[in-house]
């Protein structure tokens, strides 16, 4: 009886000491391990390099990965296609050769309000479009192109430098659509003309496409067109007698004024980003 009882206690003894024969279980989760895990997490100078080429702007970070694996990134001179690779933000990160800038690139669009200039700042004190999207960003953007003080309309905003050439460049023939207001209707004989081509004092100019605007007024008039020259829209019809009354660009670069109300801004969705950058 007595041997019996006695194994008998010495297997629990046992079994707990094959499960904690070291250190409680409350202190076995800080273990080395562990710390090292926080430590690599809380390191604010280290970035993954697919989350760097994203927040450059060149493309999503799961696209970044495939041209990782293909060889088209350089850190610091040497190429890598380590998945999860970090970099710190003062390396050298290369994309087929081009260094990177590590500022997000950012796209903001506003239904820009009469009697706001485009423009960064005014000597005047006038009223400039920077307001408007102030709260946008603490990055630096610029406008893409510009807009007269009295004309509404879509306006781009966006610190990628090159996409405001592309989208400038007459070669590109960026697609940009006008509500145009008249003070008189416009003659049927007048909108040939404007199809056909004008001649103005600074050169020709032609447009994509001039119509009326169904269901309304002939003073009201939607015109297409690519040219980038100042006040064109005005000067095609104060060319043949007419005062613009009201301008309104209700399309850009395929950007529509929906869901967005005058005075309002808003930022690009990523498929925006890929329409614009893919414009030939």
């Amino acid at each position: 009886m007595a041997k019996s009882d006695n194994s008998k206690g010495k297997r629990p003894s046992k079994n707990f000491q094959k499960g904690d024969n070291k250190k409680p279980f409350g202190k076995r989760s800080s273990s080395k391990p562990r710390q090292s895990t926080l430590h690599k997490k809380s390191n604010p100078d280290e970035i993954r390099l697919n989350r760097y080429i994203a927040n450059a702007g060149i493309c999503s970070r799961r696209e970044a990965d495939t041209f990782i694996a293909a060889g088209s990134v350089t850190v610091n001179g040497k190429t890598i296609t380590e998945m999860g690779f970090k970099v710190k933000r003062s390396d050298d990160v290369r994309f087929d050769g081009k260094r990177l800038n590590l500022e997000k690139k950012e796209y903001i669009l506003l239904n820009k309000p009469k009697n706001f200039i485009t423009t960064t700042s005014d000597e005047k004190g006038r009223r400039t479009v920077m307001e408007l999207i102030s709260s946008a960003s603490n990055n630096r953007l610029l406008p893409v192109g510009r807009l007269d003080r009295n004309t509404t309309g879509l306006l781009l905003f966006t610190n990628d430098g090159d996409l405001t050439k592309k989208l400038t460049h007459p070669k590109h023939n960026v697609r940009k659509i006008y509500h145009v207001h008249l003070d008189n209707s416009l003659s049927l004989a007048d909108l040939h003309k404007i199809e056909a081509g004008l001649e103005l004092e600074d050169g020709p100019i032609t447009v994509d496409g001039v119509s009326f605007i169904q269901g309304v007024p002939k003073r009201e008039v939607g015109i297409e067109l690519h040219s980038g020259r100042n006040r064109i829209v005005r000067r095609i019809f104060e060319h043949l007698g007419y005062t613009v009354t009201k301008l309104d660009r209700v399309i850009f670069a395929g950007l529509t004024k929906k869901d967005l109300p005058r005075g309002h801004w808003r930022h690009l969705t990523e498929q925006e980003v890929v329409n614009l950058k893919n414009i030939k």
